[in-house]
C-alpha cells in the first residue's frame, strides 16, 4: 500500500508532510536530490513523496520495474514552467481583449444623476469598515465625529485609535463628541487618556445623534440601519454641509472633556437625568429608545424610570405621564 504523505522518522516514529501542488515537500526535496546523485530510487522510497509523481520527476527503468530514474532538473524544469507561460499568454490576451471591447464605452459620458454616486450603500462591517479606512486616510484637513452611548467596546476603540493616530501624525484637527454617561466608561477613559495628547478635542452632551463620521466636510458617514450592519456614504455637497451644520449646533453646546458636567439641581428629588427620562416619557419613548437617546444601558433606564415614579407616586405606566405633565415638572426646564 501507497502511505502519500506519510514517512517514517527515527526509531519508526511516524510523521507527516504536507504537500502543495507544484511544489516539493521536503521529503520530496531529499529523495529527488538522492535519486539525481544515484541515478535511481526505488518506488518504495519514492512513494514517502508523491510530490515526485505528480511533478512528473521520475521515470520507470525498462528493465526492472522496482527501480524509478529521476528526470534531469533542466529538462524537468522546462516541463513544469511550459504550461504557466502557456497560461500567462492566454491571460494578457484575453486582458487586452477585454481593454479593447471597452475602449469604445470610455468617452461616453453618461447622465445618470446616480452615476456620481452621491450615496453609496454599504452593507456589511469589513465593507463599512473598508470605505472608512480609504475616507480617513486621504483625510488632509478636519475629521468630525458623533459616538453616541455610554462607550464602545476596547477591541473597536483600538482600532480607532489605529485608524486615528497617523492622521494626528499629520496634523489634522480632529473633533469627537461623546454623551455624558461616556465620562464614566473604563475603555472611553483610556482611548481618551491615549487619543488626548496627540490633539484630539473631545466634548460631551447628555443627548446627541446617532453615530456621524466626517471627513474634510466633503464625506459623511450615516448608520442606515439599527444594527450597523447597512451604512451609507454621502459625498452630496448640500447633505454633507447640512451635516456638518448638525455637528457644529451640538459642539456649541457641548461640555469640554477636561471641565466638570453640572447637572440641573435636583427638584423634589428628582435630578436632571430623570427629568431627561420624563421629557422622553411624555414624548411616547419606549425604555430602550430611551436608554439609547440617552447613552446608558436599558437596567439604568428603568432603576431611572422606578425612581421617578416612586418620587412622584404612580402605580402604573400610564399614571406616571399624567403624573409627570401634572407636577410641572419639564415646565421647570424652560
Amino acid at each position: 500500500m501507497t502511505l502519500r504523505g506519510v514517512r517514517m522518522g527515527r526509531e519508526g516514529e511516524i510523521s507527516t508532510h504536507s504537500h502543495s501542488h507544484g511544489e516539493l515537500c521536503d521529503v520530496g526535496r531529499e529523495l529527488y536530490a538522492s535519486a539525481l546523485r544515484k541515478g535511481r530510487i526505488t518506488r518504495s522510497e519514492a512513494a514517502a513523496a508523491p510530490c515526485l509523481a505528480d511533478m512528473a520527476l521520475l521515470h520507470p527503468d525498462p528493465d526492472d520495474s522496482q527501480w524509478l530514474h529521476p528526470v534531469p532538473p533542466s529538462l524537468a524544469l522546462n516541463q513544469l514552467i511550459r504550461p504557466i507561460e502557456q497560461e500567462i499568454h492566454t491571460r494578457r490576451r484575453q486582458a487586452v481583449a477585454l481593454a479593447d471591447a471597452f475602449e469604445p464605452f470610455m468617452t461616453i459620458h453618461t447622465q445618470d444623476p446616480s452615476a456620481t454616486q452621491a450615496i453609496t450603500v454599504l452593507e456589511g462591517l469589513s465593507v463599512i469598515n473598508a470605505a472608512l479606512d480609504r475616507a480617513t486616510g486621504e483625510c488632509a484637513v478636519e475629521l468630525l465625529t458623533i459616538q453616541p452611548g455610554s462607550g464602545r467596546r476596547p477591541e473597536t476603540l483600538e482600532k480607532a485609535l489605529r485608524r486615528m493616530e497617523p492622521l494626528l501624525d499629520r496634523g489634522i484637527t480632529m473633533r469627537t463628541l461623546y454623551q455624558h454617561t461616556a465620562r464614566h466608561h473604563p475603555a472611553t477613559l483610556a482611548y481618551v487618556e491615549r487619543a488626548a495628547p496627540y490633539g484630539l478635542t473631545l466634548r460631551t452632551l447628555e443627548e446627541i445623534v446617532d453615530r456621524l463620521i466626517i471627513v474634510d466636510r466633503k464625506v459623511a458617514f450615516v448608520p442606515a440601519r439599527s444594527d450597523r450592519q447597512v451604512a451609507l456614504e454621502l459625498r452630496h455637497e448640500g447633505l454633507v454641509e447640512y451635516l456638518v451644520g448638525v455637528f457644529e449646533q451640538f459642539w456649541l453646546h457641548g461640555v469640554p472633556w477636561d471641565e466638570e458636567v453640572t447637572y440641573s439641581p435636583a427638584v423634589d428629588g428628582i435630578g436632571g437625568v430623570q427629568r431627561s427620562i420624563a421629557r422622553l416619557l411624555v414624548e411616547g419613548h419606549v425604555d430602550e429608545a430611551i436608554a439609547r437617546r440617552l447613552g446608558m444601558n436599558v437596567r439604568t433606564c428603568r432603576a431611572h424610570i422606578a425612581k421617578l415614579a416612586a418620587t412622584l407616586g404612580s402605580g402604573s405606566r400610564a399614571q406616571l405621564g399624567y403624573l409627570i405633565a401634572r407636577s410641572g415638572l419639564l415646565e421647570r426646564d424652560n
